[in-house]
């Protein structure tokens, strides 16, 4: 093999290990925590409603080819599955905030937002199928489903990340009476969240709002000359006096707990604030909790 091809060699599987190296962290880390939490194998199970029909939906492509139901496809120029009533009472969606802004760690031996985020959202998937529920993603990106090849398509999705300075949570997708777990730190704009609660109630969806917060997010430990930027850049204010936008930008913070939490009350959601320096364990409880669902 000549040298350039050998480097060439080379070069590829750097970049695929590269781009293989964050799913299994992911789901090893996630793995490990859903490990912590001993609520037993089966302690979620329950009987099903039925196979009785609820609605057809457009056919992903990451649907089976046998759950596609031919007879409704040749009715139109797309294809079609059923939802099932008993999938939908056993289903549950995530939406995990994947933006730049997740990215922020404040110091080194901290774990970022979107770390934190990702490992709360797919251990609390975990431990969902294994209580026999279905898990999927939000704007049909990943209908529910259950099994070890559906997990790791979960990891794979929940590994990549996106451009945008801050996310918005997405109600499509989202199953009527189902439920729905939504992991950012809500710190964007707060209009798509409210749309998002609103359709989701609509639907009768309920679910539990979780939000992610460095430390330093909380302390505003800043003084003097101060320069603030977004992680993805296209956000930077610069002052003189750091010190005297902590009192203002404390209160909007409050403000905006205040109001996601009233936001939940109104829609049958729960919310809780979780900080990064604090164990994963006791968050991802409450998130298994906040599930649970009442037959």
């Amino acid at each position: 093999m000549s040298e350039t091809r050998t480097i060439a060699a080379q070069t590829l599987r750097a970049g695929a290990e590269a781009l293989a190296a964050p799913l299994p962290a992911l789901l090893a880390g996630a793995e490990h925590l859903a490990n912590t939490v001993m609520f037993g194998e089966h302690g979620r199970r329950r009987a099903g409603l039925g196979d009785t029909f609820w609605q057809y939906r457009p056919a992903l492509p990451s649907d089976d080819v046998r759950s596609i139901d031919w007879r409704r496809s040749g009715r139109a120029d797309s294809a079609f599955v059923q939802d099932k009533e008993w999938q939908i009472a056993q289903s549950v969606i995530l939406w995990v905030d994947q933006s730049a802004a997740m990215g922020f760690a404040s110091a080194p031996a901290l774990p970022s937002k979107s770390a934190r985020a990702r490992t709360l959202g797919l251990a609390t998937a975990i431990l969902l199928l294994r209580g026999g529920e279905r898990v999927g993603l939000t704007g049909l990106r990943l209908p529910p489903r259950r099994g070890a090849a559906h997990l790791e398509h979960l990891a794979e999705l929940l590994s990549q990340d996106e451009a945008a300075d801050y996310g918005s949570p997405e109600a499509q997708g989202m199953l009527p009476h189902s439920r729905a777990l939504f992991i950012s730190d809500y710190l964007g704009d707060i209009a798509p969240v409210e749309a998002a609660l609103t359709r989701a109630a609509d639907r009768g969806v309920r679910g539990a709002l979780l939000q992610i917060l460095d430390p330093q997010e909380e302390a505003f430990p800043f003084d003097g000359r101060t320069i603030f930027e977004s992680m993805a850049g296209s956000l930077r204010h610069e002052t003189l006096m750091a010190r005297d936008l902590r009192d203002r930008y404390l209160d909007r913070l409050a403000a905006r707990k205040d109001h996601l939490a009233s936001l939940a009350r109104m829609t049958g959601w729960q919310f809780h604030c979780h900080h990064t320096d604090a164990s994963p364990t006791a968050a991802l409880q409450w998130t298994f909790r906040a599930l649970e669902r009442h037959i």
